[in-house]
């Protein structure tokens, strides 16, 4: 296996693990007064695999069609960017319980993947459609955030959401 390969399938299962360690479901989550789409729980982790799975596949396919050491440094950047703002909500949301911090960092995410897509496609377009999963996720990921926010504030100074 080559090493973009590896790297690519590495990083989307770091993310995945990560995000899983990251998410704690206990009382504070489940006392969150929630919107009416919220998916059921047991949906979120199938849902991340088959998108962080694309991504991997998206970043593996734009990685062979670049022709440039540029575009190469493109790819690497816009993934390793969507990667750190991936990373961040989690623990922002889950472990720091600051949904309206985590509210603020999902557009940063949001915006990685809106590059993603738009900075891919004259690379490759076929890289370009693999994240539009992600990014419909994300956006209604941020939707129901802000719900969340809007539904328990204040967040912070050791205040709870009641349940």
């Amino acid at each position: 296996m080559e090493i973009p390969v590896i790297v690519a399938i590495g990083g989307a299962v770091f993310l995945g693990g990560a995000g899983g360690v990251m998410t704690p479901i206990g009382p504070w989550y489940h006392n969150l007064k929630k919107p009416g789409l919220q998916p059921p729980n047991w949906l979120f982790g199938p849902a991340w695999t088959i998108i962080l799975g694309l991504a991997a596949w998206s970043a593996i396919t734009a990685w062979y069609a670049a022709d440039t050491p540029a575009e190469h440094a493109r790819v690497l950047c816009l993934f390793a960017t969507n990667a750190l703002f991936h990373f961040l909500w989690s623990p922002l949301f889950f472990r720091a319980q600051r949904p309206d911090w985590a509210l603020v960092e999902v557009v940063f995410l949001w915006v990685s993947l809106v590059l993603l897509v738009v900075l891919l496609r004259p690379i490759s377009p076929f890289a370009s459609l693999l994240i539009m999963p992600y990014l419909l996720w994300v956006s209604f990921a941020a939707w129901l955030n802000s719900a969340i926010v809007k539904l328990n504030k204040p967040f912070g100074q050791g205040t709870a959401p009641s349940p």
